[in-house]
């Protein structure tokens, strides 16, 4: 009898666990739909493309950027494309798989989402690679990683920078651009070529759109302008 019951017991918290994923996938399905409806909307409203659909060509057109290097079964969706104050631009979200094996060879994969907003500058740089100071950066540089330092010592402590060409770098983090980007910590960004890139380590979201192209076209403003000239 005390079979009986703990077998009735294990099929009711199965059927209450297949009815709750039923239910999180129905309300998961219309929030993807009206999130679809909300870009579709901006993106008229100012004059972009935009396609939910899965993109395979995007991240190897930014293959040259380190981020889209990461994991396998790389892809983008919710693909924007427009201008944003004279710029040719582009948003989207970045979705790769990294895989861990275990002690007993077990293999687990994790999906990860990236918000990607660009803009395409006036011509080609060398690569750039900006990103907030965190501890496993910190560990990287005690290890010999080759992080970049100036003389203020907060931007330093604040972001790791990498790049080949050191004078490019310095000429970027100008006085002017290290105290802009101090008001904006969470900053992760990439230069490579004509493309000034920020990354936000989450799904793209509607808000992201407008504030994260005008964080593009200010950064570019603090670009000294005999960059330009060459």
């Amino acid at each position: 009898m005390g079979g009986f019951f703990a077998q009735s017991g294990m099929f009711l918290l199965f059927g209450i666990f297949v009815v709750l994923v039923i239910v999180l996938a129905f309300f998961g399905a219309k929030a993807e739909q009206k999130r679809i409806l909300s870009f579709r909307l901006w993106a008229k409203k100012s004059g972009w493309s935009y396609s939910p659909e899965r993109n395979k060509q995007i991240p190897h057109r930014y293959a040259f950027l380190n981020h889209f290097q990461e994991g396998y079964d790389r892809e983008a969706h919710h693909v924007f494309r427009g201008t944003w104050q004279g710029y040719e631009a582009a948003a989207f979200e970045y979705q790769y798989t990294t895989s861990t094996t275990d002690s007993d060879g077990e293999e687990t994969e994790f999906t990860h989402h990236i918000g990607v907003i660009l803009i395409e500058l006036e011509q080609n740089f060398p690569e750039l690679r900006i990103y907030p100071e965190n501890f496993l950066s910190r560990i990287g540089q005690f290890l010999g990683g080759q992080d970049i330092d100036f003389e203020s010592i907060e931007f330093s402590n604040a972001f790791t920078v990498h790049s080949e060409d050191r004078k490019f770098a310095y000429d970027f983090c100008n006085t002017g651009m290290m105290s802009y980007l101090l008001q904006h910590q969470g900053t992760a960004l990439e230069l490579e070529r004509r493309t000034l890139a920020v990354f936000h380590d989450r799904y793209l979201k509607l808000e992201d759109l407008k504030s994260m192209l005008n964080h593009l076209v200010a950064m570019r403003g603090q670009m000294p302008e005999y960059l330009f000239k060459d």
